[in-house]
């Protein structure tokens, strides 16, 4: 299959663009688009054969749910059930932007999309091209994150090329992703709102809009293998690099001390070794086969930009050993964290 490329100005989208990729995905074909948070890998939503076609190209389990992106509110009522006065006003605080809800689906969802559940997951991303695409498409876009099953999610059109070259028809270039972490997700058909995956819209923003808030064990590790995932990213290893990541947690001067060990260990055995630090330790490192800096430790949006770039540096300098800082922030840490304990198959350092 050959793979277009096709780069969008989101200040001055071409309707022809548009429209190109619109027939493509009306024709049952796939189109990743840039989006706020990562760039996602589009198909008909309410076509069962393009959700299969997802599941091929990232290599996906077909149980793993499918978020659906939409770009007006009224939509959300022709795909969900039980839309709740709680929801209604999620929707009025945070769409369009980095937040998935999950409803009963109606029919017109396929199976395909949901990965066999009888809930869907809606999210309205507030990039303009995002916007303007599902738009031009039909108004219903099924989208994971493209890049292919398990690997860091792409924040830059260069890492879905890398990915789905040959694998889908185009590929829409909007630049940089401007949060670089997948969207929040809340399950709206509990009793009370749970959330099943962190993101940029924290919790207690959740709380504060609608009250109470309850959070799945997922969220903090305690994932049981024979589970059915709810929403995407709970139960399958997410975001990890070929090399061995582990993370080390505690005090400053104690993971600075355990990582120039590990770092030293590593080189005398041969290893390449790759360093995750922050501006204000990474002077520490410098004999590092990869030091990477996720920029200040109080620039929290910087390291959430960063992370998935980063680890997917670590693939293409072929480094093997990899040792992370932690970076429990105090807003969107949970997130960061999240993704990067995933990416480490939970391999965690307490010192």
């Amino acid at each position: 299959m050959q793979t277009t490329v096709v780069k969008v100005d989101e200040n001055c989208i071409k309707s022809g663009d548009m429209t190109e990729a619109g027939r493509i995905i009306r024709e049952g074909g796939l189109v990743a688009f840039p989006t706020e948070t990562v760039y996602g890998l589009g198909g008909d939503a309410l076509n069962p054969g393009a959700s299969r076609k997802i599941y091929a190209a990232k290599g996906r389990p077909s149980d793993n749910p499918l978020i659906v992106h939409i770009y007006r509110m009224e939509d959300l009522y022709r795909i969900a059930e039980d839309v709740s006065d709680s929801a209604v006003k999620l929707a009025g605080k945070f769409w369009p932007g980095p937040l998935t809800m999950i409803f009963k689906k109606k029919d017109a969802v396929p199976a395909e999309t949901t990965g066999g559940l009888d809930t869907v997951a809606v999210r309205m991303p507030s990039n303009k091209i995002a916007a303007e695409f599902i738009r031009a498409a039909g108004g219903f876009i099924a989208a994971p994150s493209a890049n292919l099953s398990g690997r860091p999610s792409p924040t830059e059109a260069s890492h879905v090329v890398e990915d789905m070259t040959g694998r889908i028809d185009m590929i829409i270039d909007g630049g940089p992703s401007v949060i670089g972490l997948e969207s929040t997700i809340v399950d709206m058909t509990e009793p009370v709102p749970m959330i099943l995956r962190p993101g940029y819209v924290t919790g207690k923003m959740v709380r504060e809009t609608v009250g109470d808030v309850s959070y799945d064990p997922a969220v903090f590790g305690e994932v049981n293998e024979g589970m059915r995932p709810k929403a995407p990213g709970m139960k399958y290893r997410h975001y990890a690099p070929k090399g061995e990541l582990t993370i080390i947690k505690g005090d400053r001067d104690a993971v600075i001390r355990y990582m120039k060990d590990a770092l030293d260990k590593g080189l005398k055995e041969g290893h390449r070794v790759g360093i995750i630090a922050t501006e204000e330790t990474r002077d520490n490192y410098g004999n590092a086969t990869l030091l990477m800096n996720m920029g200040a430790r109080d620039d929290e949006d910087e390291i959430a930009r960063h992370l998935y770039a980063v680890l997917r540096r670590c693939d293409e300098e072929d480094i093997d050993l990899i040792y992370s800082e932690d970076f429990s922030t105090p807003r969107i840490g949970q997130a960061i964290m999240n993704r990067l304990i995933k990416a480490a198959g939970h391999s965690l350092v307490e010192v």
